[in-house]
């Protein structure tokens, strides 16, 4: 028979084992929810068959999410990722400014400061050259053959090569159509009309009108309007034009020329830290995969549905909407290919690149010519 301190000094191992199981408990269901070193914002899936890891990133976007086809399409992402996982993966999109510069989305995703950002890789040719090659390319790739070389050519690989020294994965998320050529106070005719002109003008297209005597600057599309209505910039170009029409350049600047030669496709990435997106689960980055590639065909049906209309309606508010001069686009295309030429002799990621792209377009251009209708059929 036991006697009252046999029995107490049981109750008091039965506790303890208690506690250390609890502890146990705690310390292996914590484990399960963030493996040893998942970088923060990221947590695995704590049961069920999916795979799925739990996540809550921020994600701020380079384009203001009210603009239509070139910011709202993060949002549509991220709606998709969280009916696709039941919740699972969340996104909270931030506008261009509210926790990091357009300009700094990537170095930020580098550094750290956020586990990933929705952007326009155009944004980093300042330090990384051969970027602006996987964003946008005058007398480039139409829309559809970029995407055919991202996912079919050497894009993807040749995408992730260059980011992943840099400590990012870039994800191919969103595209959109050509670029209107810009918006003018007064006619484009011919190269003396460029000479001297001050114009908002992003990206390689910016080197090519600079070489032809303009003053070019890179301003933010949030600062655009002012900056035409006060006389700052004479001409700009940023978007598509219902973009365009919706920051309301057509109210100032009442030449809207096309075809967008400086940018023949617009490309957006959702870039990601390489130790972030390295942690996932297999599952969770082929729905992030998956979601942006129907982000790249959404987006791109998008932009070619809603520019009909709002050029359409152009006479009645006073705007005249108008191509190029066939010389002009020349006297442009002979010295895009001198500019590309010299971006390639002074940086060997940029060549490469550039090669591929160029031979893709060399072989594709053999089914173009023949399977498509001419343009004014």
């Amino acid at each position: 028979m036991e006697t009252s301190e046999s029995k107490q000094a049981v109750s008091a191992r039965a506790v303890g084992l208690a506690v250390v199981v609890a502890f146990l408990a705690g310390l292996l269901a914590s484990l399960a929810l963030r493996p040893p070193g998942a970088p923060a914002g990221t947590e695995a899936a704590s049961a069920g068959p999916s795979g799925l890891d739990r996540i809550d990133w921020r994600v701020p976007a380079a384009f203001n999410t009210n603009l239509p086809a070139l910011g709202d399409n993060a949002v549509w992402v991220r709606d998709a990722l969280a009916a696709a996982s039941d919740g699972a993966i969340r996104w909270q999109v931030f506008e261009p400014g509210e926790i990091v510069s357009a300009f700094a989305i990537v170095e930020a995703v580098a550094d750290g400061k956020i586990p990933a950002g929705y952007t326009w890789l155009g944004y980093d040719q300042g330090r990384i050259p051969a970027s602006v090659l996987l964003a946008a390319v005058p007398f480039g790739m139409e829309p559809w053959e970029f995407m055919a070389w991202w996912y079919e050519g050497d894009g993807q690989a040749l995408g992730e090569a260059l980011y992943e020294k840099r400590g990012v994965h870039p994800v191919l998320c969103g595209l959109i159509g050509p670029e209107t050529a810009g918006w003018f106070r007064e006619p484009i005719e011919d190269l003396d009309d460029v000479e001297g002109l001050k114009i908002r003008f992003a990206g390689l297209g910016g080197k090519v009108l600079q070489r032809l005597g303009a003053s070019v600057t890179m301003i933010p599309g949030s600062d655009l309007f002012q900056a035409l209505e006060k006389g700052a910039i004479d001409a700009t170009e940023y978007s598509l034009p219902i973009v365009d029409r919706q920051l309301g350049f057509d109210r100032i600047a009442r030449f809207n020329y096309f075809p967008g030669w400086h940018q023949t496709f617009t490309a957006a990435h959702l870039m990601v830290g390489l130790d972030t997106w390295r942690a996932l689960s297999p599952a969770t980055r082929a729905t992030i995969e998956n979601a942006c590639t129907a982000g790249v065909t959404r987006n791109l049906a998008r932009s070619e549905a809603l520019q009909g209309p709002v050029i359409e309606a152009f006479p009645d508010a006073g705007v005249s909407a108008g191509r190029l001069p066939a010389p002009l686009l020349e006297e442009l295309r002979a010295v895009t290919l001198e500019v590309l030429e010299e971006e390639a002799a002074g940086d060997a990621e940029f060549a490469e690149i550039l090669a591929s792209q160029q031979a893709f377009s060399a072989s594709y251009a053999a089914w173009k010519r023949l399977a498509y209708l001419p343009r004014d059929f």
